[in-house]
């Protein structure tokens, strides 16, 4: 599952730090499952307002995460310039979903309503918890509240709706919860 898109490209991880000192760099991975990430190539990074590919030499499982070697990289000094910046790739080389299916990049910034049409808010993010997903609504100027929900993503019991097209999403939730 990957994190956000702007169409032609999808964030599907993070360098987070560096990894001794050859240049070696510590990746997070928003894919599911997670070592996905080592599927996709090229990968690619926003340098300058512009995308562009980053080669990588090779990449381990490491701990909860990943380690990267990127090509040239030689030392901890120029990996660290790394640190930070969100992995995409080409939004094409994701695989269809299955009908009803989403990916998380598509549900933030949906706009949410209830069932009777109270604005809660926008999509913020979602976070795993374990049993299911959830999804973090944000409220605004425009919203009922400018207050955050954090509402399970249990589709048919509480997601009733997504419509991709209109931006929006409705669910069945009490706005005093």
């Amino acid at each position: 599952m990957s994190r956000n898109t702007n169409n032609e490209f999808t964030v599907i991880g993070q360098i987070t730090s560096v990894y001794g000192v050859k240049g070696w760099v510590k990746v997070f991975s928003y894919t599911e499952p997670m070592d996905s990430i080592l599927t996709y190539s090229p990968w690619m990074i926003k340098e300058n307002g512009q995308w562009k590919p980053l080669k990588v030499e090779t990449a381990k499982k490491h701990g909860k995460g990943f380690i990267a070697k990127l090509d040239g990289v030689t030392d901890r000094d120029v990996a660290r310039k790394f640190c930070g910046i969100d992995i995409a790739i080409e939004s094409s080389l994701l695989p269809d979903l299955e009908e009803g299916e989403y990916y998380w990049s598509q549900l933030e910034n949906l706009t949410v309503y209830t069932l009777s049409g109270e604005l809660l808010g926008r999509v913020s993010h979602l976070m795993e918890t374990g049993a299911n997903d959830v999804i973090i609504v944000k409220g605004d100027a425009e919203s009922i509240d400018r207050r955050e929900r954090l509402i399970p993503y249990l589709p048919d019991q509480v997601i009733k709706e997504i419509d991709l097209e209109s931006g929006t999403m409705r669910i069945d939730w009490d706005p005093e919860f």
